[in-house]
């Protein structure tokens, strides 16, 4: 069945640096879109970055433009968020979907897999 494992968050002072990762295993990788969504404390979730099956094709919400980069690497099914200039506001669970649907329009539940947290704090 499909499995998305999300690691690398944790507590990361206001302008530092962390990188997600996810680990996809149960379904064909390098054809699918993937994104990065993320729920923060009594908030909806939001969708955040998508990177299409292509590599090269990336979109991103505005509150992470520019600093956060979505990639992936299809040779080992993994994906990954560099998350630069990190602000308090991006305190969240992060969690990785994979499907084209995503984008600054999408609302949705918050996935099944366990996520990873991220907290910025001083």
């Amino acid at each position: 069945q499909v499995q998305l494992v999300e690691s690398g968050g944790g507590l990361v002072q206001p302008g530092g640096s962390l990188r997600l990762s996810c680990a996809a295993s149960g379904f064909a990788f390098k054809y699918f879109a993937m994104n990065w969504v993320r729920q923060a404390p009594g908030k909806e979730v939001e969708w955040i970055a998508k990177i299409l099956r292509d590599g090269g094709t990336t979109e991103y919400a505005d509150s992470v433009k520019g600093r956060f980069t979505i990639s992936r690497d299809d040779d080992k099914n993994m994906l990954y968020l560099q998350m630069n200039d990190l602000k308090p506001e991006d305190t969240a669970t992060y969690y990785c979907t994979k499907g084209i649907n995503y984008g600054p329009t999408w609302r949705g539940s918050r996935p099944d897999s366990q996520g990873t947290q991220v907290t910025v704090s001083s």
